[in-house]
Formats: C-alpha cells, structure tokens, sequence
C-alpha cells in the first residue's frame, strides 16, 4: 500500500461536477493498493496516516499529527501511484492491485481511518474520474509505504 499525503489548508474531490467530499485544514491522502495488502498492512498505514507528524507545535516544528490537531482526512484512491514508471515511455499498472481487490481494501482502509479519527474522514469515489483541488499547506508531501 501507498499513500501520497500532502498537508492541506483545504482539499475537496468532485465526481461529475458534484463536490462528493471535502476538508479543511488537514491531510489530503491519494492511496494506492498493492496485490497481496493485508489487513494488518491496512491498520498499520492508518495509524501512520493518522500518527505521522507533519502539522506544526507551538515553537514551529513539525511535531503534531492530523489526530493531535482533529484535522480532516480525505482519502483518494488512485491506482496509478502503483505504477512501474522504470522503463519505457508509458507506465504499466501490474504492480497495482487488481480492481476488486482494491476497492475492498480501500473500503476497508476507510472504514479503519473511520473508526480512529473521530473528526472526520471525507472520500472520493472508487473507480471515477475524479477532481481533485488542494491547497498544499508548506509545500508538505510524503509518500508512506507499507
């Protein structure tokens, strides 16, 4: 699994001309499943996710997480961060989890963020050509791998 975050003053995904989810200040997390992922691959990267320190203390150190601050959490899938980009001139998704498989796990890595981050967790839609707008807080962006 990986999951690309960017730390956000704001972020939404629209399907179809319809804002379907959105978040003030927080974490923006486009997540992509490999074959194989595990469930316990899952609750590990939702508490890195939800644990990892990208958010500033009071002396201005990155020290706080999106759970210290109750910031918003919007996951996106987006299979193509799995690609193999090593050779040639178009990417090959093999290293990407099929989609049933990845609809699942995705399903289920957003109901674990959901059962640990009370304040909120916004989604995009599984399998639609979404579009997605954020404001990166920073620049901050991090690529998490289980």
């Amino acid at each position: 699994m990986l999951c690309l975050i960017q730390r956000v003053s704001r972020a939404s995904v629209e399907v179809e001309g319809r804002t379907i989810g959105a978040i003030g200040p927080g974490l923006l997390a486009l997540v992509a499943v490999e074959p194989g992922d595990t469930d316990a691959q899952l609750a590990r990267m939702a508490e890195r996710l939800l644990g990892y320190r990208v958010f500033a203390d009071e002396a201005g150190r990155m020290n706080r997480s999106v759970a210290d601050t109750a910031g918003g959490l919007l996951l996106v899938s987006q299979f193509t961060l799995a690609a193999d980009t090593r050779s040639g001139m178009r990417p090959s998704f093999t290293s990407a989890a099929p989609p049933q498989e990845a609809e699942a796990k995705f399903d289920r890595f957003v109901a674990i963020c959901r059962e640990k981050h009370a304040p909120g967790v916004e989604t995009g839609q599984f399998g639609a050509h979404m579009v997605v707008s954020l404001v990166n807080d920073g620049p901050v962006t991090f690529l998490l791998r289980s």
